[in-house]
């Protein structure tokens, strides 16, 4: 008989650390978060009647409605920005977050026949989410391109900056906000299951604080009394910065982009405290 202890492959233990992102772990599974990204990029829409195209159409017709109300009816000026240019490049920032956010806020109670019967690391499903939504970003980016050297070709005036060097940064900010808050969601709503009806129209709302349809110069000089709350919104600040480095017009301050960068790592943080502390006995309350 072998009196040495025998070398396990894999050993599943209940975890102790507040936050554990074992990086060794998920790159084991790398293959099984591969097959859910791809899985979640194929059946979105399948048995839809205009499948991928509504990747295309959802951002072109919310820029339209935009156009439409906050432009021709409120008259909120967009400088030298044709205004449905301004809207696009603010919904596609947006669009990403949202879908983050969203889908990762119900990760345990959509999840709970799967985690009930096999384990692998919980933190893939958030981060499947994360990346598949990269996907779809990436072609709502493809639609902003088009439309602008459309409008270059206008006439407009129209040229990025320096800071179009940060645009990973910002990409990766927005997806550490949409898993942080999405994984406090998913948390909660293990308890609470209303937190997951709720989360649809708080979305809505934080929308229209995030600056999507205005710049947000326009709060300041219109409602300066609330404009703290769109200042301190770090989507608001994401998305005034994205437009910043694709248009050169708006607004864009050191301080705000790095108590956005440190507001997102620290909800992050939070986020996966939560999450950890939750996955261990979440099947017991789902």
């Amino acid at each position: 008989m072998n009196s040495e202890k025998d070398a396990w492959l894999y050993e599943i233990t209940p975890k102790r650390k507040l936050i554990d992102l074992n990086f060794k772990e998920i790159w084991d599974y790398r293959d099984l978060l591969i097959l859910f990204v791809k899985r979640d990029i194929v059946t979105v829409y399948k048995q839809t009647i205009l499948g991928p195209l509504w990747y295309f159409i959802q951002p072109l017709f919310t820029s339209v409605i935009f156009t439409l109300v906050f432009n021709s009816i409120a008259n909120i000026p967009t400088g030298n920005i044709p205004p449905f240019l301004f809207n696009l490049a603010g919904i596609t920032a947006w669009n990403y977050f949202n879908q983050s956010l969203t889908k990762t806020s119900n990760t345990f109670t959509a999840n709970a026949s799967i985690f009930g019967k096999v384990y692998f690391p919980r933190v893939i499903m958030p981060l499947k989410t994360v990346i598949s939504g990269l996907f779809k970003f990436a072609i709502q980016l493809v639609i902003l391109i088009v439309f602008y050297f459309y409008f270059v070709f206008q006439g407009y005036d129209l040229q990025p900056n320096t800071n179009l060097l940060l645009f990973p940064v910002y990409v990766l900010v927005m997806a550490l906000l949409g898993l942080g808050a999405g994984m406090t969601i998913s948390a909660l709503t293990t308890k609470y299951r209303d937190l997951s009806v709720m989360v649809g129209f708080a979305t809505s709302l934080l929308m229209y604080i995030s600056a999507v349809p205005y710049p947000i110069s326009e709060v300041s000089e219109k409602i300066p009394s609330l404009a703290w709350l769109v200042k301190y919104n770090p989507m608001a600040q994401i998305i005034e910065g994205f437009r910043y480095m694709v248009f050169d017009t708006g607004s864009f301050t050191w301080n705000g982009f790095v108590y956005t960068f440190v507001f997102s790592i620290g909800l992050f943080l939070l986020g996966l405290i939560v999450f950890n502390r939750t996955e261990k006995n979440f099947i017991d309350t789902v």
